[in-house]
């Protein structure tokens, strides 16, 4: 086993030393696909509960009714607790204040007083031995309600007690019920000899207790049924905007992003959602639209990539393989063969140095910042226009019509990266417009302080749907895509990248007369606030 040496870089298996990815070896055969993640979700530590697992609706029905019962029985217990303690004091009341004028009645009359007049009343005579005398009361009375079951208590606690009314059973009657009950102590000559026990009846007010209880109840029940049904279509109601929220999304997670949230208004919490998730949707909707036309342009990009490669390594291969059968069987067919692949081969290197260009200026590496003198490299690419086609005129001028060009007009940037700028664009000139045609350049300074370079001609010019591809990479106007005419297509592609590199904006239009004007914008020295991008 190899030993690797002290201070040599080490590398990730499957990786070179820069760190770039090994091609595969055919010999293994081919690689699996990845899995697709599967979607991830929030852990739970618990499973879900019963509660957890009812809608939402559900629950806040279910909350409305509970709490609308609670609160109806509890009304209806607080009713009837004092109602019947009402009724019961005023038992109490008509029971003290006629307790010794029915006692008095009783005792000093001669006859049965329970035969003279109908009464609740029951009168009931213990002497101080214990022994209870007959009742009087009205027979009525007795059949209906019974007696009262006076307890055995001596004459003393009699005394002790005063005209405090206390309860006591039924014995007997047809409807048996509680008694208030009032004893009050008797004698005569300063002796007691007794006690008389005066009582009132509760069975009436127990009954009207019980039917105010049962009227409660009932009606208790039918406010529950009747809050239940309506607190169910007021919440089915109000959760309507919800619902459209879970079909919307649905219909989005199925792939329709363009599906957006009905409107409410934003005082309400759904309507502030629904805003919110309509925002959400547009800049969902836009990353993914510009992701899809990303790709787009990456397959396009690496279609037209391996077409323009494929042509020049096509011939090459072609070249090779004469050579191999014998055809170039003279020195004449050996030179023209190699002076070919050479076209070939440099073809091939200037489309990969012009990719490389892109790709390091896609990756945003820093650029130098150095003054920059536009005005003189203006001239230097009229110079240069002038070399290849000596018959072309070519002036450098001011922006406005007849003035004159600037001494000097100083930007910040990477002079080389805005020297090929220029070079593309007079080369696109003289490509494409036909030799002798005059040309200008034209260079000053824009209303916000910027430096401003126009590349005017006075070819064919370019329809106003080629001006909106003009700056896409491998586009040519020329549908033929014949390379002696338009070119690899990337030339005013690095244009753009390298103006918007600078914080600038290039553009193009037509030249008045005819033609096509590039118009390049860059910050001066001090800076330009603005967003770099390229426009027809």
């Amino acid at each position: 086993m190899s030993t690797p040496t002290p201070g040599a870089p080490v590398t990730a298996p499957g990786t070179t030393a820069d760190g770039r990815a090994l091609p595969a070896d055919p010999r293994s055969g081919p690689t699996p696909p990845l899995p697709e993640p599967a979607p991830r979700s929030a852990p739970r530590s618990a499973p879900w509960t019963w509660l957890e697992r009812l809608p939402l609706r559900t629950r806040l029905v279910t909350i409305t009714v509970l709490v609308l019962a609670a609160g109806l029985i509890l009304a209806a217990v607080v009713t009837r607790t004092v109602v019947s303690g009402y009724l019961v004091a005023q038992t109490d009341q008509q029971l003290t204040q006629s307790a010794k004028g029915v006692a008095n009645m009783t005792l000093n009359s001669s006859g049965d007083l329970a035969q003279r007049a109908p009464s609740e009343y029951v009168v009931i005579l213990r002497d101080a031995d214990g022994a209870t005398s007959e009742p009087t009361v009205w027979p009525a009375t007795q059949d209906k309600y019974g007696i009262p079951d006076i307890p055995d208590e001596p004459v003393s606690a009699v005394v002790d007690r005063g005209l405090e009314p206390f309860t006591v059973a039924s014995v007997g009657g047809t409807e048996p019920g509680d008694w208030r009950v009032v004893a009050l102590p008797y004698g005569s000559s300063g002796t007691i000899q007794g006690a008389v026990y005066v009582g009132l009846p509760l069975a009436e007010v127990q009954h009207t207790v019980a039917y105010l209880t049962r009227s409660l109840l009932f009606s208790a029940l039918g406010i529950v049924i009747l809050g239940g049904a309506i607190s169910f279509l007021l919440v089915h109601r109000s959760l309507r905007p919800l619902r459209q929220i879970e079909t919307t999304a649905a219909e989005i997670a199925a792939g329709d992003l363009s599906q957006r949230v009905p409107e409410r208004p934003t005082s309400t919490e759904v309507g502030s959602l629904s805003a919110s998730l309509n925002t959400m949707l547009a800049q969902i909707e836009q990353a993914f639209s510009a992701q899809e036309e990303s790709e787009r342009r990456m397959r396009r990009f690496v279609s037209d990539a391996s077409h323009e490669l494929r042509t020049p390594l096509a011939t090459v291969k072609g070249y090779g393989e004469l050579y191999r059968l014998g055809a170039l069987d003279t020195p004449d067919k050996v030179d023209d063969t190699m002076g070919r692949i050479e076209d070939s081969a440099r073809r091939m290197s200037t489309l990969v140095n012009d990719l490389l260009v892109l790709a390091r200026l896609d990756e945003g590496r820093p650029m130098r910042k150095d003054p920059v003198d536009l005005a003189a490299m203006a001239r230097d690419a009229a110079q240069d226009l002038h070399a290849l086609d000596p018959t072309r005129e070519v002036t450098v001028t001011g922006l406005a019509p007849g003035s004159p060009a600037p001494s000097g007009l100083v930007v910040t940037g990477d002079a080389d990266r805005l020297r090929q700028v220029l070079t593309n664009l007079v080369g696109n000139v003289a490509r494409h417009t036909p030799a002798g045609s005059p040309a200008e350049l034209a260079a000053g300074r824009a209303p916000d302080g910027g430096a401003v370079v126009e590349v005017r001609d006075h070819g064919p010019g370019i329809t106003p749907e080629q001006s909106k591809r003009v700056f896409e990479r491998f586009y040519r106007a020329d549908s033929s895509r014949n390379r002696e005419s338009g070119g690899s297509g990337l030339g005013m592609a690095i244009v753009a990248a390298i103006v918007g590199a600078h914080q600038g904006h290039v553009s193009v239009s037509e030249t008045p007369g005819g033609g096509m004007t590039v118009r390049v914008l860059l910050p001066s020295a001090d800076g330009y606030d603005g967003a770099s991008s390229s426009s027809a």
